[in-house]
């Protein structure tokens, strides 16, 4: 790696721009899958639990793991398939109101540097480098080692409503979304409806487990598993019907192992200051006419905020509004800067590995951190080793 003059290191390719692309090398580490040391916390000295794993592995390697031991992350991604590393450096999320993104477990990372140096930051130790380089996007350097914070592993269930009226949504919104621990909306922004309300419930101790509600703020509970796509099968999807299980079987969509989502598909994705959240659902909801005809479907998400430099939920809890579109670049390019013009009031920042129109001009002041950023990406990294023409545009 050091003798190379451009390089980018990939995770798990689950990017749908150019974030990750280069001209020059592309560097894999997908080989380095394993869990290095798991500390239950019940050592001397220790603080709390916490694993710390290679660069390489991935969530669907890393919860059965956890799970066997006892443990569990406090979210996960809609897809377990995804490199920790890699989703990190992108702040990718999951879902609820308290539940920052996963990049917020991390409190320490392992890294090589350009010049090949191998450098460790921690949240206890280097603050300010730690918010910066954790939610990284591949400017620092090879993350060889990360440390996730851990908890008790936790039983869930998963039950999901159809057919929620679009009135009852912007009436009842923050009640919906504090109705269990992750809450996901699916819509395809017609007849004035919310097709799916997935919701992702913790089990306390003890709890008897009950039947789920019949109905839910005018949608009903469904009766058969569901896939949030309309239409598609539900056999890649984690069990629903309010079936206890663990977490890591329950918080994301898709099962470990299996084909996620449509797989054909692009995506785009932008996240809305909470307070914001009902004004910034109407406002998209005004293109119910464009969007349709090239959508898969929509997700609409809670994300708690937290202190990473350009995370797009950096000192905001946010709602992200998630594209699912079918591949048709052309039309999706034309549809974005509408969609991008309905959400400027709200200060939009789009998801850093999604696809987006909004010029460097109008991204950047959204991070008040980045000039900071870049000058420590610009320190650990002078030659520009880890750049690309993704970054030199919308980062330096």
């Amino acid at each position: 790696m050091k003798s190379r003059p451009r390089i980018k290191v990939l995770g798990s390719r689950h990017c749908f721009n150019h974030i990750a692309d280069s001209e020059h090398f592309l560097l894999s580490l997908a080989p380095m899958d394993t869990v290095i040391a798991l500390d239950t916390g019940t050592n001397k000295g220790s603080h709390s639990p916490a694993v710390t794993i290679s660069g390489g592995m991935s969530y669907g390697h890393l919860c059965p793991y956890l799970h066997e031991q006892g443990f569990a992350l406090h979210n996960l991604a809609s897809l377990p398939q995804i490199s920790v590393a890699g989703a990190c450096a992108a702040a990718t999320h999951g879902s609820g109101e308290n539940n920052g993104n996963l990049a917020t477990a991390v409190s320490g990372l392992e890294m090589v540097t350009a010049d090949g140096e191998v450098i460790n930051v921690s949240r206890r130790a280097n603050p300010d480098d730690f918010r910066a380089m954790v939610v990284g996007l591949g400017c620092f350097g090879a993350i060889t080692k990360l440390t996730l914070d851990l908890q008790p592993a936790f039983p869930m269930r998963q039950s999901v409503y159809e057919n929620l009226p679009f009135n009852n949504l912007v009436d009842n919104f923050d009640a919906i979304q504090a109705s269990g621990y992750s809450v996901s909306l699916f819509t395809d922004w017609q007849k004035q409806k919310i097709d799916q309300v997935w919701i992702k419930s913790l089990i306390q101790g003890g709890e008897d487990v009950k039947e789920p509600a019949p109905a839910f703020f005018g949608a009903k509970l469904a009766t058969r598993n569901l896939h949030p796509i309309n239409g598609f099968s539900a056999e890649n999807c984690t069990e629903q019907m309010g079936v206890p299980g663990p977490w890591h079987e329950r918080l994301p969509h898709f099962r470990i192992g299996v084909f996620p989502s449509a797989g054909d598909e692009l995506q785009s994705e932008y996240f809305v200051p909470r307070h914001h959240a009902v004004e910034a659902i109407l406002a998209v909801e005004r293109l119910r006419d464009e969007i349709p005809p090239h959508l898969l479907v929509t997700e609409i998400r809670a994300v708690a905020a937290d202190d990473l430099w350009v995370s797009p939920c950096y000192k905001r809890s946010s709602i992200a509004i998630h594209f699912t579109w079918k591949q048709d670049w052309k039309a999706v390019k034309r549809l974005l800067p509408l969609i991008e013009r309905e959400l400027a009031p709200f200060f939009a920042r789009p998801h850093w590995g999604k696809l987006f129109t909004m010029p460097a001009s109008r991204l950047k002041p959204l991070y008040e951190k980045l000039p900071e950023f870049v000058q420590l990406s610009q320190r650990c990294d002078p030659m520009g080793k880890f750049r690309n023409n993704f970054l030199n545009t919308y980062v330096f």
